[in-house]
C-alpha cells in the first residue's frame, strides 16, 4: 500500500486479494448472505439461457409443426400439459421462466445490496471507533476534509462493490460459460464459427483496460485538484471578498473544471470505443451465423430455429462486455477507496493502558521532571522540571511557541511523553489510565467548541448530572444570566459551533462544563485571551471561582489574569528561564518584566 495518507490520485487494482482478506472479517456475519448471492447465480443462469430454446422450440412447431428442441432433455418440459395448446403452453412456460427470472435477479440483487449496508455499517462503525482512539500527533498532520471522505464517499464506494462489482462480474462470467455450453451443445461446428471474434474482442477489451485506466486517473487527479481549490476558497471566503480575489479564483476554477471535463470526455471516447467495438463483434458473429447457418440449412443439416437460437444466444453473450467499463470502474474505484480506508486503519492508535486496577481519587500534586518533547526533529520542551502542590495555582506565560501549550498536552497525556517523567500524586502518568486521568481534569481551551444540540448537553456532555450541580455550576461561572434570558433555558438550541453565542457566552460555557466535572486538576490555555474588556470581568470573576481548591495550571496570554497566582513560570524556547510571584519577577525586570512592560506599563502611566 502507498504510504502516502494524503494521495488521492492512486487507482487501485481491479481484485486485490490482500484487501478482501481484510475485508473478510467485516463480511464474515453476513456469510450466508454471501451464500446465497452465489447460489442464486446457477439457477439464473438456467433461467438465462431458457428463453432462446423455448422461443425456438416455437419457431420449430410454427414451420415444421411439431417440437423439437436442440437440448434433449429439454423437450419434454416444452411438450404441452394439461390439455393447453403447444403454443399457448410454450407461452406459458416463456412467461413463468421470464417472471422468475426476475424475481431471482431480485432476490441476488437484494442480497448483495444488504450485505453490502450491513458490512459497510460495521466497517464504519470500527473505523470511527479506530479514530476516536488516535493520538493527537495523527490530527495535527491528516487534513479533516480528507478524514470525512474516508468514513463517507470511500465507505460509500467499497459499497458498491458489492451491488456491481465482484459478484456481478462473476455472474456475467459464469452466465457466458452457460451460452457457451448450451450453442457448443447444439451444434459444435456453428459454434465455432460463431466464437471467431471473441479472441479479437479479447485483445480489445485488453487495451480498453489498459488505456481506460490512465483515463480514469487522469480524472481522478482533476477532481482531486477542483476539490483541493474548492475547500481552499470557501474556507477563505472571508479572504477572497475583503481582497477582491472573485474574478482570479472563477477564472482558475473554469480552467481546472475545463480540464476536467476533457478527461472525462477522454474517458467516455473510450467507453463509446469499447461499446461500438462488441456492437461490431456481435454484427460480424450475426453475419457468420446466417452465412454458415444458411449452408447448413441449404443443406438440410440446421433449422431456422437453430439459427435464431445462435443468434439470440450470441447476442447474450456479448451483452456483459458492453457494460464492461462500468463495473470495472466500480472495482478499481472500490479498491482504491479500500486501500486508503485500511491505510487509516493501520495507523497505531493510542497504546492500549495496561493497569490492572483504575486510581480511586486524584489529589493534585503535579510534578514534571527533565521533560523533553518534539513535535518533529526540534525540542518544543527541554528538561523542564517543575512541581505544583495540591490546590496550588500556577501560570505559564512566555512569547508563542516557547512550549507553554505542549506542557498541558502531555499532562492530558494527548500526546505521549519522549524523555523524562510527569506524576501525578507520585505517579508516573503511564500507570494512570487514560480515562481514569482525564475524568479528574478539566481542559478550558481558548477557541471553545460548543457541539449541536442544546445548552444542557454542551455543559454536561451528556454525562448524568444531578439538577443542583448543575445549577451550582451555572451560577458560579455567570452563565445563569444567559439561561434565565434565553427562552428555553437549557434546552434553548446551540448552533453547529455555537455560532449562535458571542466568543465571551461561549468562553462561560465552558468554564460551566469544566465545573461540572468537579475536576481535581484545572488545566486553562489561554482562556480569556479572545474576550473583550466587558466580559473580561465576568471571565476573571468566573475564573476565580472555577479554581478555588483545585490544582490549577493556567496558560496565560493576559499577563493580568495571572497577578494573584501561587506562582508564574516563564517559558523561553522550550525551558523555564524564571519563576516566581508576579511582584518578584517584575523586581528581576528579566522576561516577564518585558512582556509586562508591552503589556500594560504604558495603561498605568496614562493611569497615573
Amino acid at each position: 500500500m502507498t504510504s502516502d495518507l494524503h494521495e488521492e490520485e492512486a487507482l487501485g487494482k481491479v481484485y486485490d486479494s490482500d484487501l478482501l482478506k481484510r475485508l473478510w472479517p467485516f463480511v464474515r456475519p453476513y456469510k450466508k448472505l454471501v451464500a446465497v448471492s452465489f447460489a442464486l447465480i446457477p439457477f439464473r443462469g438456467i433461467l438465462e439461457v431458457s428463453p432462446p430454446l423455448i422461443i425456438g422450440a416455437a419457431l420449430n412447431y410454427i414451420i415444421e409443426g411439431e417440437i423439437a428442441s436442440d437440448i434433449a432433455w429439454l423437450e419434454p418440459w416444452l411438450r404441452p400439459h394439461f390439455g393447453l395448446p403447444t403454443l399457448l403452453w410454450l407461452f406459458s412456460i416463456l412467461l413463468v421462466v421470464t417472471i422468475s427470472l426476475l424475481a431471482f435477479e431480485w432476490l441476488r440483487a437484494a442480497s448483495m445490496i444488504l450485505l453490502g449496508q450491513k458490512t459497510i455499517m460495521d466497517v464504519r462503525r470500527a473505523l470511527f471507533d479506530h479514530v476516536q482512539r488516535l493520538p493527537m500527533g495523527f490530527f495535527d498532520r491528516y487534513p479533516v476534509g480528507r478524514l470525512v471522505t474516508r468514513l463517507t464517499n470511500d465507505l460509500e464506494n467499497l459499497a458498491e462493490m458489492f451491488s456491481l462489482g465482484v459478484v456481478a462480474l462473476f455472474a456475467d462470467v459464469l452466465i457466458m460459460i452457460f451460452y457457451a455450453y448450451v450453442i457448443f451443445t447444439v451444434d459444435s461446428r456453428l459454434a465455432f464459427r460463431a466464437m471467431l471474434v471473441v479472441p479479437i474482442l479479447a485483445v480489445a477489451a485488453a487495451i480498453f483496460r489498459y488505456k481506460v485506466r490512465q483515463a480514469f486517473r487522469e480524472v481522478r487527479v482533476k477532481i482531486a485538484r477542483i476539490n483541493s481549490h474548492l475547500q481552499e476558497t470557501i474556507s477563505g471566503m472571508k479572504v477572497v471578498q475583503l481582497f477582491a480575489r472573485e474574478r482570479r479564483n472563477l477564472r482558475d476554477f473554469k480552467r481546472l473544471n475545463a480540464s476536467h471535463r476533457d478527461s472525462w470526455f477522454k474517458s467516455i471516447n473510450y467507453d463509446a470505443l469499447l461499446f461500438s467495438s462488441v456492437d461490431l463483434a456481435t454484427n460480424l458473429t450475426r453475419a457468420l451465423i446466417f452465412w454458415y447457418g444458411a449452408r447448413l440449412l441449404g443443406a438440410g443439416e440446421m433449422s431456422l430455429a437453430t439459427i435464431y437460437v445462435f443468434t439470440d444466444y450470441m447476442t447474450r453473450f456479448f451483452r456483459p462486455l458492453m457494460d464492461l467499463s462500468a463495473k470495472y470502474s466500480v472495482m478499481q474505484s472500490s479498491m482504491a477507496s479500500a486501500e486508503r480506508v485500511f491505510q487509516l486503519f493501520d495507523e497505531k492508535p493510542e497504546p492500549l493502558d495496561r493497569i490492572e486496577q483504575a486510581i480511586p481519587s486524584v489529589a493534585g500534586e503535579v510534578v514534571f521532571e527533565n521533560v523533553t518533547f518534539s513535535y518533529g526533529n526540534e525540542a518544543v520542551l527541554k528538561n523542564v522540571s517543575f512541581r505544583v502542590a495540591r490546590g496550588e495555582r500556577v501560570a505559564f506565560v512566555g512569547h508563542t511557541g516557547s512550549g507553554k501549550t505542549t506542557i498541558l498536552k502531555l499532562l492530558a497525556r494527548l500526546y505521549e511523553l519522549q524523555e523524562g517523567s510527569i506524576r501525578v500524586d507520585g505517579i508516573d502518568i503511564r500507570g494512570i489510565a487514560r480515562h481514569d486521568l482525564r475524568r479528574r481534569m478539566a481542559f478550558v481551551l481558548q477557541d471553545v467548541f460548543l457541539f449541536e444540540g442544546d445548552l444542557r448537553y454542551n455543559i454536561t456532555l451528556g454525562a448524568d448530572v444531578e439538577q443542583r450541580k448543575l445549577d451550582h455550576a451555572v451560577e458560579i461561572t455567570h452563565v445563569k444570566p444567559l439561561v434565565e434570558r434565553l427562552e428555553a433555558g437549557y434546552s434553548h438550541p446551540v448552533s453547529e459551533r455555537g455560532v449562535n453565542f458571542s466568543t465571551g457566552e461561549r468562553q462561560l460555557l465552558s468554564f460551566a462544563r469544566a465545573l461540572v466535572r468537579e475536576p481535581s486538576i484545572l488545566l486553562l490555555d489561554e482562556a480569556t485571551s479572545s474576550v473583550d474588556t466587558e466580559t473580561e470581568a465576568l471571565v476573571q470573576d468566573a475564573l476565580h471561582s472555577l479554581m478555588a481548591g483545585k490544582t490549577s495550571i493556567v496558560v496565560a496570554h493576559r499577563l493580568s489574569t495571572i497577578k494573584d497566582v501561587d506562582r508564574i513560570y516563564v517559558m523561553h524556547k522550550g525551558e523555564i528561564c524564571e519563576r516566581g510571584r508576579h511582584e518578584d519577577l517584575l523586581a528581576q525586570r528579566g522576561l516577564y518584566w518585558r512582556l509586562y512592560q508591552l503589556q500594560y506599563a504604558h495603561q498605568e502611566g496614562r493611569a497615573a
